[in-house]
């Protein structure tokens, strides 16, 4: 069965979607579907290349008992469109952003839509204190929980799309 590949996007790839990225693999793990996801994160823009997460984010993750200080900040490429099944961005700037430069086709969905049902941006707190970065990471566990919950039926059905996620 071919494996489901996640990217999560937000504009640096230092705040909040190396959480998503750090959160839903761990919940991947937790749930013994490891051989079943590819998850990887990546930023719109280039400015953070190669460094490690915000430290805030490490603070928040690792408060849960999730390690994402190993993960280096990368700017999305043109493969990613072609080598992810479904791309979640943090918010509607990035999902601009992404529409921009991806090819007809690609999966590109708003986090907020895709995975809460909400439609909300998930927001950036790189300018606010510790209580943003915990705000972002409940925003990001819950809909991260709902994602697997949802991908984890599809793979038990053994349909193999993503379809309910598009």
């Amino acid at each position: 069965m071919k494996r489901i590949s996640i990217l999560f996007v937000c504009m640096g790839n230092i705040c909040r979607s190396p959480l998503a990225e750090g959160i839903f693999g761990y919940l991947v793990a937790e749930a013994g579907l490891t051989g079943d996801f590819t998850i990887d994160s990546a930023g719109t823009g280039g400015w953070h290349e190669g460094e490690p997460p915000d430290r805030r984010s490490i603070a928040a993750a690792k408060n849960h008992g999730i390690d994402i200080s190993g993960q280096r900040a990368r700017r999305i490429q043109s493969r990613d469109f072609r080598d992810f099944d479904l791309i979640l961005a943090m918010d509607r700037d990035n999902v601009a952003a992404l529409e921009k430069s991806a090819p007809h086709g690609a999966n590109i969905r708003l986090f907020g839509d895709a995975a809460l049902g909400t439609g909300e941006d998930i927001p950036d707190p790189y300018y606010g204190g510790p209580g943003g970065f915990e705000l972002v990471y409940t925003r990001l566990l819950a809909g991260c929980s709902s994602l697997l919950d949802t991908l984890g039926v599809e793979r038990a059905s053994c349909s193999g799309n993503t379809s309910s996620v598009r």
